[in-house]
C-alpha cells in the first residue's frame, strides 16, 4: 500500500496534484489507515496513470471521465490532435530557425523559392535585400497581384538578358541619378519590359489603390534606381503610346 507521496512520484507529479485529483472526482479517495493516512493499492496507481496520461495529451480535466469511459474513437480523436499539435510545433521550431532569414518569415513559398534562386545571379546583399523588401510590401498591399505575376518572374531567372539587366542595376546602386551611363540600362531594360508581363498587365492590378501603386514603385533607397525606373516608365509608356505608370518602372527588376 502506497502513502500519497509514494503514489505522486511514482506517477511524476505532485501530491498536491492527486488531491485535485480527488477533489474533482477523477480519482476516488482511499479510506484512511488506523494512523490516519490515505493508503493507495495498485488499482490507484493504474487510475491516476490514465489521468496523468490524458491530463498531459490536454485533455482538460472536466473531459477526463468522459474519455476513460469512451469508445477507441474517443482516443483516436485525441491522438489526431495531439498530431496536430505535433506538427505545429514543429512548424513554430522552423521559423525559429528562420529568425534571422526575413525572407522566410514574411514571404509566402513562391516568392521565397524566387528568392533562393535569385541568390545565383551575384548580386549585392542591398540588391537582394531592395528586391526582397519590394516583395514583402507587394505580398502584403496587393498579394493577388504578387502571387500572379511571381510564376513569371522565377522564369525570367533562366533569361540571360533579365539577369543582366539586373546586375546593371547593381552596378549602378551607388552612382548618381545624372550620370548618363543610366540611359543605357534604362533602354535594356525598357527592351525587356515590353516582352514581360507587366503588373500593370493583370487583371486584378485595377484594384490595388493608387497610394500602393506609388508606395511600391517609390521605396527603392538608391536614387540612381530611381531615376532608372522612370526613365524606363517613359520608354515602355511612349511605346505603348499611354500615359506612364509608376508601377512599371521597377517592374523589370522585382516586380
Amino acid at each position: 500500500m502506497l502513502t500519497i507521496g509514494q503514489l505522486a512520484r511514482h506517477a511524476g507529479v505532485s501530491a498536491k496534484a492527486v488531491r485535485v485529483y480527488h477533489a474533482k472526482g477523477l480519482l476516488p479517495e482511499p479510506a484512511r489507515d488506523a494512523s490516519g493516512y490515505h493508503r493507495y493499492d495498485a488499482q490507484a496507481v493504474i487510475d491516476l496513470a490514465r489521468i496523468v496520461t490524458l491530463a498531459q495529451a490536454g485533455v482538460p480535466l472536466a473531459r477526463i471521465p468522459e474519455v476513460l469511459n469512451a469508445d477507441e474513437d474517443a482516443l483516436d480523436r485525441i491522438d489526431a490532435e495531439l498530431r496536430d499539435r505535433i506538427r505545429q510545433l514543429e512548424q513554430r521550431r522552423a521559423r525559429l530557425r528562420d529568425l534571422d532569414r526575413p525572407d522566410r518569415l514574411c514571404l509566402p513559398p513562391e516568392a521565397i523559392a524566387f528568392m533562393d534562386r535569385l541568390k545565383r545571379a551575384g548580386l549585392s546583399a542591398r540588391h537582394e535585400n531592395a528586391i526582397r523588401d519590394g516583395w514583402i510590401l507587394a505580398c502584403a498591399l496587393a498579394p493577388d497581384v504578387a502571387h500572379a505575376i511571381l510564376p513569371s518572374r522565377t522564369a525570367l531567372l533562366d533569361d540571360p538578358e533579365y539577369v543582366a539587366v539586373l546586375r546593371a542595376y547593381d552596378e549602378a546602386i551607388e552612382w548618381s541619378p545624372d550620370d548618363p551611363r543610366l540611359e543605357a540600362i534604362a533602354d535594356a531594360a525598357a527592351t525587356l519590359g515590353r516582352r514581360m508581363t507587366l503588373p500593370s498587365d493583370l487583371p486584378d492590378f485595377r484594384k490595388v489603390p493608387r497610394q500602393v501603386v506609388e508606395l511600391l514603385a517609390t521605396h527603392l533607397d538608391s536614387p540612381a534606381w530611381q531615376r532608372i525606373d522612370q526613365l524606363v516608365a517613359q520608354r515602355i509608356s511612349e511605346a505603348k503610346n499611354a500615359p506612364s505608370e509608376p508601377s512599371e518602372a521597377a517592374a523589370p527588376r522585382h516586380r
